[in-house]
């Protein structure tokens, strides 16, 4: 366990359940989930596909209401709150990574990173951005494009964007899932660094099983319920 772990949880679910429709009828997504995290812990979801390691990252980070069951995260219940009130949530607490890199293609390295700087009302979001680009390697990349830059570039410009904030958890989906292996090793380096530079909480997917030993702790689900490494 990270001696750096704080006892209060800034992660606690409480007989989460979700359920969403089909043309076949009810899916059980969640099936009464239960979990702790600490804040500073490094925690590794694993599973085989379609277990529910993708909804339960979402109902983490407000991006889906579960059916039942109770969310607290970073001291906020977030049962009740309205999309605007989750947004917020979002931009004060949590920085997300996916597999995907969902960069705007538009927009400069820099321009990418600023966007959630912006949204805060930061002056100084640019100059932060740029800062933030520098400190994951990318200082040479500043004015580039997505479409300029290989994957392992694009997706520490899509971590670069993730910590732009200092967030307080980092929620990860495989985010090597596009990369090679050295790539994918030196980017899963890189975000370990930054979350423990910056005491940032992080729950990691992962297919991978020498990534997952990396961690704090493993949870694995399978069929929509926590069969291993709950308990914190």
């Amino acid at each position: 366990m990270n001696v750096t772990a704080s006892m209060d949880p800034i992660i606690a679910l409480t007989d989460v359940r979700l359920t969403l429709s089909s043309d076949a009828g009810p899916v059980n997504i969640l099936r009464g989930v239960d979990l702790k995290v600490r804040a500073g812990e490094k925690v590794s979801v694993v599973g085989p596909s379609g277990a529910g390691k993708t909804s339960l990252m979402m109902i983490v980070a407000g991006l889906e209401q579960p059916t039942q069951g109770a969310v607290s995260v970073a001291g906020v219940t977030l049962g009740g709150l309205d999309e605007d009130a989750l947004a917020l949530f979002r931009r004060d607490n949590v920085g997300i990574v996916f597999q995907d890199f969902h960069l705007i293609p538009t927009m400069t390295a820099t321009d990418n990173v600023a966007v959630p700087l912006e949204l805060a009302g930061r002056r100084d979001a640019l100059q932060a951005a740029r800062e933030r680009l520098e400190s994951v390697g990318l200082g040479h990349r500043l004015t580039h494009y997505p479409g300029q830059l290989s994957g392992g570039e694009q997706q520490r410009v899509a971590l670069a964007r993730a910590f732009a904030m200092n967030p307080k958890l980092l929620l990860a989906d495989e985010p090597t899932g596009n990369l090679d292996s050295d790539t994918g090793t030196k980017v899963i380096e890189l975000m370990f660094a930054l979350s423990a530079e910056l005491g940032t909480t992080l729950l990691l997917i992962t297919h991978a099983s020498a990534i997952a030993e990396q961690c704090d702790r493993t949870i694995r689900i399978d069929d929509g319920l926590i069969v291993n490494g709950a308990t914190c």
